[in-house]
């Protein structure tokens, strides 16, 4: 869009051509003359004498490029006009041919920073305005601490697993490898596009047989540490998706992708035993600079809980029990009934027993359909509770008196034994079910004076024990030790620590994903028969046979079909001829589960740190130059399963000797979300998506860049709004008319210079704090006091280099194209970052408050130190003071230096 000229020049066409050939002619003056390439030289040299100085890959060549820096009249504007789409892919472009921001060789004179994005999938839609919003802000970082001198590494890949590629196979018939190289084809040309300084040489992606093979090598670890193993276990299954689901992707019943019908099934899967690292994933969580609401949704998560394991014996010829495990074994003389899951292994044949099977199997089917996020949803207070009696009893420890065994789907199988002790008078689910099905409440501990109403509500505080026999009296914590020394003493439970956390369910019946490199021995196969040809023969499940690590990777075979159909071992069980091979004489079948899209994301940033090593995931030394990641951004919703999963990887690892720090993140930010211009979450079916694309068409990249950091604070969730952007624009355009005029001067107002070492400071401060909408801020204020200083003649050329040079990591095209009108021919990217005198970032004056008799009556500008007689002469002569003191006494002049003015004046004549 065509922007109208300059006011200045509006109406003298003549005297902005005779302008801009007297600038060319500068320039051509400029490039010829030796002086100015001696002062070149010599600014080169007092950069490197001071530390700063491009990474090694340009420095070998002794100039701020490979190639020969261009003539500087070259590729420079003549006009005002700032033109984002010619300026913009000619840095791109010149940033990749040069490698501008290649990763140098660690330098251990210099410190480190390793900034990181939470890599995206690459979805076929590509990206919206809301994705770049954390790419943006971590290229700030990146582009700042490189000023700043230090060491960076800021790369980018591919989370390039996933279910959305192989559904797309499914539907249309293209393997899910041609969608996935097609989508991230075009999600780099976006990244590429918005001008962010990663260093592409490191470029991964989790489907390269590369990554897969280490990512196959550290699950075989895994296995080998004992933390891999197999088990059958009850799952959200999908027969429409052919896949097993986590909780949180099972809403009411259906899948959250595609609204499917989900069932609760058992099925063999691989388990990852996170829950042995529990204390350590608490523990280690001190220290570590993340918002504090990730790390509580982190211990909420992990769910430590301190209690007893209390046995239940079954009355009848039963030879098993039901264990409970509670965090308040104080109330167990409570116990008025036992409560089993849906899902617990006895549930049937308590209902046999207790002549209840039909109503007790339809319950179960019920509650199948359920999965646990909604069961834990529905079991909320004053939400209908349901269940069945089985009509089986169970024995109490202590009193031997029996209880109703019931089965209800507020109790979760995955969760403890799957079984718990109902304590009614002292627990509010318990007191609410008791109450729906007319089972008695017994109060054992006593809440000190009956409330009104208190009889109907649970007291689930601590107090003194009371209706408990020999208990009787104990108190709080002693209560709870003097119970579970009794049941320790009896045999029939102890003190226990439990966590919410389960084991982390890792297998997944689908085609793309990393194969699982584990394989069994097939029985039962007559002379000469061959299981490929679905000869009889059963696959020994129990010994589990890793593959050799020569011969990662292991890949997944070529197929046409990838629907999962019924079979719950999914759509590879179908692949005879890879599942399928003869070794030694004897025939192996391959697992066909594949691993779950968390595993490329678990130990990715790990990799980043040597993308080419062939030997090793990664080597020691890299570990020692980069490890931990000391900025990580990334959404709000991987605040637990990423996180916690990718945590538990780094600690096995560390355990394993594979690297130095216990923790892979040190400082974590989540930006916010940008909803669309109607307030609402961007999505197709809203219509509310705005692609990015269209903004860099009609505005440029940095138009983009800084509206996205000027929109507010980084973590706040705001809406977009396309016509707003005009107002960066206004800036850019402002900065780069600044640097394109030819009266620039080497004087500097003491004004400006104040102005600019204020502006230095605060720009400094608020990147280092992420406040990047106020750093923005402050450069439209210092802008406008370099637009001011022009108009009187007074642009001083320091002023206006420190601008681009703060300007630059926010409109990096912006900082090099004016960096290079105004002279400069290496990159900015590279050039210090500047510094602030305290000194002029203070004030000489200050204005302060006159009151007359407490009330305001003006403004005093003044020297903060200045005498009192000064003040007085000052304030009196200002017109609203001269006006209410006028023909009145002043009775008291109260002077306090730097702050305020007050006078007080009475009737009569003023003395003076």
């Amino acid at each position: 869009m065509l922007r109208r000229p300059h006011r200045s020049f509006r109406a003298a066409p003549l005297a902005v051509t005779s302008i801009l050939l007297a600038c060319t002619i500068f320039f051509v003056f400029l490039e010829r003359s030796p002086m100015l390439r001696s002062a070149l030289s010599a600014a080169r040299a007092s950069r490197m004498a001071r530390g700063i100085s491009p990474p090694s890959h340009i420095r070998r060549s002794g100039k701020a490029f490979a190639s020969p820096a261009p003539p500087l009249t070259q590729g420079i504007s003549t006009t005002i006009r700032y033109d984002p789409s010619e300026v913009e892919p000619r840095w791109q472009q010149r940033w990749a041919d040069e490698k501008t921001f290649a990763t140098p060789i660690r330098s251990q004179d210099k410190p480190k920073k390793y900034i990181l994005d939470m890599f995206p999938y690459p979805s076929g839609s590509g990206l919206h305005v809301g994705h770049p919003e954390g790419y943006t802000a971590s290229d700030v970082m990146a582009r700042y601490y490189r000023m700043r001198g230090y060491d960076v590494l800021h790369p980018m890949g591919w989370d390039s697993f996933g279910l959305p590629a192989e559904q797309h196979a499914i539907n249309t018939g293209t393997h899910p490898g041609v969608t996935t190289d097609k989508n991230i084809a075009n999600f780099k040309r976006q990244l590429s596009m918005l001008g962010f300084s990663y260093d592409w040489d490191r470029e991964i992606a989790t489907t390269d047989e590369g990554f897969v093979k280490w990512t196959q090598w550290i699950f075989l670890q895994l296995f080998k540490k004992g933390l891999a193993t197999q088990s059958e276990v009850l799952v959200n299954w999908c027969p429409a998706l052919g896949t097993v689901l986590a909780n949180e992707e099972v809403i009411n019943g259906l899948s959250e992708r595609g609204s499917h019908p989900v069932k609760r099934v058992p099925l063999r899967q691989w388990i990852l035993k996170i829950t042995e690292y529990g204390d350590k994933l608490l523990n280690d969580l001190e220290g570590l600079d993340w918002p504090e609401g990730t790390l509580t949704a982190q211990r909420t998560w992990i769910g430590r809980s301190e209690g007893g394991e209390i046995n239940f014996e079954i009355e009848g010829d039963f030879k098993e029990h039901l264990s409970v495990f509670t965090t308040r074994p104080d109330t167990l003389m409570g116990v008025t009934y036992v409560c089993v899951a849906p899902e617990h292994p006895l549930v049937m044949n308590l209902a046999k027993s207790g002549g209840k099977e039909e109503e007790v199997e339809e319950y179960v089917k019920k509650a199948a359909s359920r999965s646990d996020m909604d069961r834990i949803a529905g079991a909320g207070a004053g939400k209908e509770k349901t269940g069945v009696d089985t009509g089986a009893k169970a024995i109490h420890p202590i009193t031997g008196e029996t209880v109703p065994i019931w089965v209800a789907d507020y109790v979760l199988g995955g969760y403890g034994s799957g079984a718990v002790m109902a304590v009614p008078g002292h627990d509010e689910r318990d007191f609410e079910f008791a109450n729906t099905f007319d089972l008695p409440i017994k109060q054992v501990v006593d809440s000190g004076e009956k409330k009104e109403g208190e009889e109907e509500t649970a007291f689930t505080g601590l107090g003194k024990l009371i209706n408990s026999g020999e208990f009787d009296g104990l108190e709080g914590e002693k209560a709870k030790a003097g119970i579970l020394d009794f049941i320790e003493k009896e045999g029939k439970g102890g003190r226990k620590i439990q966590y919410k956390l389960r084991d982390w369910v890792f297998s997944r019946q689908r085609y793309w994903g990393e194969p699982i490199p584990i394989y069994f021995p097939v029985l039962g196969l007559a002379p000469g028969a061959d299981p490929r040809k679905d000869d009889d023969h059963r696959i020994d499940f129990s010994n589990p046979i890793p593959v050799e690590e020569s011969e990662l990777p292991l890949k997944l075979p070529d197929m046409e079909r990838f629907e999962p159909g019924d079979d719950p071992q999914g759509c590879l069980a179908r692949a005879a001829d890879w599942r399928y091979f003869e070794k030694d004489g004897k025939w192996y079948a391959r697992e066909t589960n594949t691993m779950p899209q968390w595993a490329g994301s678990c130990w990715y940033y790990l990799r980043f740190i040597d993308p080419k090593n062939n030997e090793k995931p990664w080597s020691t030394k890299a570990d020692e130059d980069w490890m931990p990641v000391d900025l990580y951004i990334g959404g709000q919703e991987h605040a637990t399963l990423h996180l916690l999963y990718s945590r538990f990887w780094h600690k096995v690892l560390f355990e394993l000797g594979l690297t130095r720090v216990k923790e892979p993140f040190q400082k974590l930010v989540h930006q916010g979300m940008i909803l669309g211009a109607d307030g609402e979450k961007m999505s197709k079916s809203r219509g509310n998506v705005v692609n990015p694309d269209d903004v860099v068409g009609e505005h440029g990249a940095d138009a983009l860049r800084l509206y996205e950091m000027f929109m507010g604070p980084l973590e706040a969730t705001k809406p977009w709004q396309t016509e707003q952007v005009s107002g960066v624009v206004r800036f850019r355009d402002k900065v780069h008319a600044l640097a394109s005029r030819p009266d620039l001067t080497d004087e500097m107002p003491e004004k400006v210079e104040r102005a600019m070492h204020k502006t230095i400071k605060k720009v400094t401060e608020d990147i280092e704090n992420l406040a990047l909408n106020t750093a923005i801020s402050a450069l439209m204020v210092f802008t406008n006091t370099l637009q001011d200083a022009g108009k009187e003649g007074k642009l001083p050329k320091k002023g206006v280099e420190t601008l681009c040079q703060l300007a630059s990591p926010f409109a990096p095209h912006l900082g090099e194209e004016c960096w290079q009108i105004l002279g400069n021919p290496e990159s900015i990217a590279y050039e210090p970052w500047p510094q602030f005198d305290e000194k002029l970032c203070e004030d000489s004056t200050v204005s302060i408050g006159v009151q007359v008799n407490g009330k305001l009556r003006g403004q005093l500008e003044i020297a903060k130190d200045a005498p009192e007689d000064e003040a007085k002469s000052l304030a009196l002569a200002l017109p609203r003071v001269a006006e209410q003191c006028d023909g009145k006494e002043v009775k008291k002049f109260i002077y306090r230096p730097g702050k305020i003015v007050n006078i007080v004046v009475g009737g009569g004549k003023k003395k003076k």
